[in-house]
């Protein structure tokens, strides 16, 4: 082998390395992302997960007040309800919903499993199913299969609903 093709190849070696290197340093750096976002979703399944069910529990005691720290107040927000079809601000789906109470009714709502949760810094939504029973003055009672979507603005510390939509499937599906 002669001299220059020995220093040639010499040469070039640092440069392989510096690849490598930098490789490594990436896939290093992708792996670290990777475990730090499933963290993420894994503690924003925890907390969504505690306030649905605090949500249904708040709904279920009859008293709107306990459901009323869930939400933004802020007059435009629109929340879609199965009746009536929709409030537009706190303000009025509380004064509607403390109707309803006083006339008799009574809601027990719980969370089903498949909770799914998507964030995206300050704004998250949620869909899960929820299963209502509904029990009228009358003693007429129906049970509701409702699906509802959340969508939640962080305020402060807290996470505030400033959308939301309920809806009951139609007969047969």
């Amino acid at each position: 082998m002669s001299q220059r093709s020995f220093s040639a190849q010499r040469s070039t070696a640092p440069r392989d390395h510096w690849f490598l290197y930098v490789l490594l340093a990436f896939a290093g750096a992708l792996l670290t992302f990777v475990g730090a976002r499933a963290e993420q979703k894994a503690a924003d399944d925890t907390t969504f997960r505690k306030l649905i069910d605090s949500y249904c529990a708040a709904w279920s005691s009859g008293n709107p007040d306990n459901a009323a720290k869930f939400y933004a107040k802020d007059d435009g927000l629109v929340f879609y309800d199965v009746d009536p079809f929709s409030y537009t601000g706190w303000k009025q789906y509380d004064a509607d919903s403390k109707k309803s109470f006083s006339a008799g009714t009574t809601i027990t709502m719980t969370a089903g499993k498949e909770l799914n949760v998507t964030r995206h810094g300050n704004i998250a939504w949620t869909t899960v199913p929820l299963n209502a029973v509904v029990k009228h003055k009358d003693g007429k009672t129906e049970e509701l299969p409702i699906r509802y979507t959340g969508i939640w603005e962080k305020h402060g510390k807290s996470w505030l609903i400033v959308h939301e939509h309920l809806s009951v499937p139609s007969p047969g599906n």
